[in-house]
C-alpha cells in the first residue's frame, strides 16, 4: 500500500507529548524472534495482585474459581456492601493473546464500575498463545462463561444481565465469544463491550499499513501475535469467524455493541468496518473514534483528557445497558 511519507493521522497533543516521554522502546515491535523473551519481561513486570490485595480492606468480596473439567481459573469480585444477584461484567484482559494476566486488570474495573454501578466481575485466565492456540483460549472463555451462568445463584449473579467484555486480545474474545454462545445457543449476553478490540487475522486494513512503525502496537506486532494464535491455520482462507471476528459474514443476533478505537492505531479501520457491519445485520452498535489516539491510550497516559472521556463513555454505556429491564434491546 503506497502510503506518501508523513501521512498518519497527527497525536492527541496531550498524548503525543506521553508517548514522547515513554521513548522509542514503547514502540518496539513484537517479533517471532523477542517474543519469548518479551512473554517473559512481562511475567515478571506486570502487576498481578492477590485476591487479599483485591479485597482492597474488606471493600470488596474477592475469590478464586476453578472451572470443573477444564484447566481454567476466574477471579471473581463484587462489592462487599452489595446485596442481592448482580449484573455481571465477564471480562477478558488485553496482550495481544500472548501476555496479560487476570487479576492485573480488576482493580480499575471494580473501582470504575463495580462500585459505582453495583457490578460483580469475573475476569479470566484463559491460556496464552503459543502454548495455548486457536480455539483453547476463546473455550476457555466460553466454558468460564456458562458455567458462571449456570451457577449464577451461588455467584450471587443475574444470569439474565451479563455483559461480556475486554480490551484489545481480550475486547477480540469478547466479540467471539458474542459469536460463538450465540451459535451454540449459550448465555445471552445484554451486552458486549469491546475496547479497541483485536478482530482481524489478515492485516490488510489501510490503517494496519498507515501506523506501521508509529502506533504502539503495529502490523509487526500484530502478525506474530496472530501468528502464535493461529499456528498452521495463520492466513487460511477458511479460518472460523470464532478465531478472527472480522472474518463473520452473520453478525446478526448479536447483543448490542460498544467499540472504541483510535484514530491514530492500527485497529482503526477493523474495528469501524465492524460496528458497521452490525448495523448493515439490524443490529446495535455505538462506535467511537478517538481523535488522535494510539493503541490502549486510555492506560498509557491515565490522566489525559481523551482518557477520561474515553472512560466516561464506557460508563455511561454501560450504565444505559444495565438499565434496561431484562429481555428488551437496548
Amino acid at each position: 500500500m503506497d502510503l506518501a511519507q508523513g501521512d498518519t493521522p497527527p497525536f492527541d497533543p496531550e498524548l503525543g507529548l506521553v508517548l514522547a516521554a515513554w521513548g522509542d522502546a514503547v514502540r518496539d515491535p513484537l517479533t517471532p524472534e523477542n517474543l519469548a523473551a518479551q512473554q517473559e519481561r512481562d511475567l515478571a513486570t506486570r502487576p498481578r495482585p492477590t485476591v487479599g490485595e483485591l479485597r482492597a480492606d474488606g471493600r470488596f468480596e474477592v475469590a478464586e474459581l476453578r472451572v470443573p473439567g477444564r484447566d481454567v481459573t476466574l477471579l471473581s469480585a463484587r462489592p462487599a456492601e452489595a446485596t442481592g444477584p448482580l449484573p455481571l461484567l465477564y471480562y477478558m484482559h488485553g496482550g495481544g493473546m500472548v501476555m496479560g494476566n487476570a487479576p492485573s486488570v480488576l482493580p480499575q474495573l471494580l473501582r470504575e464500575w463495580a462500585s459505582p454501578l453495583g457490578l460483580a466481575v469475573i475476569s479470566v485466565e484463559y491460556g496464552l498463545a503459543p502454548r495455548a492456540q486457536y480455539p483453547e483460549p476463546l473455550e476457555d472463555c466460553y466454558a468460564g462463561l456458562a458455567w458462571a451462568a449456570e451457577h449464577a445463584a451461588g455467584l450471587g449473579i443475574d444470569a439474565e444481565r451479563i455483559v461480556i467484555g475486554g480490551k484489545s486480545a481480550g475486547g477480540g474474545l469478547a466479540a467471539a465469544l458474542a459469536l460463538l454462545t450465540r451459535d451454540r445457543g449459550g448465555p445471552t449476553p445484554i451486552g458486549q463491550l469491546l475496547l479497541c478490540p483485536m478482530l482481524d487475522d489478515r492485516n490488510t486494513t489501510f490503517s494496519s499499513h498507515q501506523m506501521a512503525g508509529v502506533d504502539i502496537w503495529d502490523r509487526t506486532s500484530n502478525t506474530t501475535a496472530w501468528q502464535a494464535l493461529l499456528g498452521d491455520r495463520f492466513g487460511a482462507a477458511d479460518l472460523p469467524p470464532y478465531a478472527a471476528p472480522a472474518r463473520a459474514t452473520d453478525l446478526s443476533g448479536l447483543p448490542p455493541a460498544y467499540i472504541d478505537v483510535g484514530s491514530a492505531e492500527t485497529f482503526r479501520d477493523e474495528d469501524v468496518a465492524y460496528a458497521d457491519a452490525i448495523w448493515r445485520a439490524g443490529g446495535q452498535a455505538e462506535l467511537h473514534v478517538w481523535p488522535g489516539a494510539f493503541h490502549g491510550f486510555d492506560s498509557l497516559a491515565p490522566e489525559a483528557a481523551l482518557s477520561q472521556d474515553a472512560r466516561n463513555a464506557r460508563t455511561r454505556w454501560l450504565r444505559r445497558v444495565l438499565a434496561q429491564p431484562a429481555n428488551v434491546e437496548t
